[in-house]
């Protein structure tokens, strides 16, 4: 049934995406391929709202796709899912960390998992890049070099980047730009 598929996709991504809702991208492309439950353009365009609305990429990326995958029901199952292993974890973790906070092995173990986490969402920015800034399948069918870039994709990013470290302003307002700009020139 698809509620306990989604439950368990779900519990697994929640449960092996340490560092937040970016560490959960690895898991979502996977999505993509092995389920078929959103498309790869889905799948950018739900990060892209993700990232733009409140909440957390994960909660809102799982209740997208539950609710793409199988309704409202779906969603709702597919955020619980997500959502009980932290839970799990963290009121195991409350309860034993005054206690073992200041053992050698719990420092160790925490500074370990910070570059796997660093690796998860380099990971996943390398994928949404590649997505967003390059058109692979269309470059292997003509081999047309202009084909691999996407031209307005890449100008778009340069002009963030540029917006970004000259002016310093709030996120929201470089977030709101690039909403415009994608409906007017039709991204």
């Amino acid at each position: 049934m698809i509620y306990f598929k989604l439950f368990f996709v779900f519990f697994k991504i929640g449960l092996f995406s340490v560092g937040g809702g970016l560490a959960t991208l690895p898991f979502l492309q996977e999505l993509v391929s092995k389920y078929g439950w959103i498309t790869s353009d889905e799948l950018i365009n739900m990060i892209a709202i993700s990232e733009s609305t409140p909440g957390a990429i994960g909660i809102n990326a799982a209740t997208f796709v539950g609710n793409s995958a199988a309704g409202v029901l779906g969603g709702i199952i597919a955020t619980i899912g997500l959502v009980v292993p932290s839970l799990i974890i963290i009121i195991i973790i409350a309860h034993y960390f005054a206690k073992f906070s200041e053992r050698h092995i719990v420092k160790s173990a925490f500074y370990g998992i910070r570059p796997a986490v660093a690796g998860l969402i380099g990971a996943a920015g390398f994928e949404v890049a590649k997505i967003t800034l390059f058109n692979i399948d269309k470059y292997y069918n003509t081999k047309n070099l202009l084909d691999f870039f996407q031209i307005k994709g890449i100008m778009l990013y340069v002009v963030m980047l540029f917006l970004i470290y000259k002016y310093k302003k709030h996120p929201i307002v470089y977030i709101i730009g690039a909403a415009l700009i994608g409906v007017i020139f039709r991204f």
